[in-house]
């Protein structure tokens, strides 16, 4: 196992309390923003969580794989959309994208588990 998921979501939102705390406003604005770019329009929830994971691939940041993961099995992705989604961000992030690809993958997984698990 490369990382544990759950628990990189959990470290996260734990620190994550501080900047709230100290930036309640900035936090404020950010959240609306992000329940905005989230809202379901032209395209769904599922498809938007998407998006936001093959970029958190390509972009190599794992607490947003963490999170945007979560997002999509709660969502209801199925690992076939995942792996279409990581390979469009592989094809756009080149080398390092192949393997925070996998990444985006076992994160998927441990999170899927947990829901079937529930």
């Amino acid at each position: 196992m490369l990382n544990d998921w759950q628990a990189t979501t959990a470290t996260y939102s734990a620190a994550l309390k501080d900047v709230r705390a100290g930036q309640p406003d900035l936090m404020k604005g950010f959240s609306a923003m992000a329940q905005a770019a989230l809202k379901a329009n032209a395209l769904d929830t599922k498809t938007k969580e998407l998006l936001a994971l093959g970029i958190a691939v390509a972009i190599r940041c794992d607490p947003c794989i963490a999170f945007h993961a979560e997002a999509a099995v709660r969502q209801g992705a199925t690992k076939e959309e995942v792996l279409e989604t990581v390979g469009m961000a592989v094809y756009m992030g080149a080398g390092p994208a192949v393997m925070y690809a996998a990444r985006a993958l076992e994160a998927f997984g441990q999170f899927s588990q947990l829901k079937a698990a529930a």
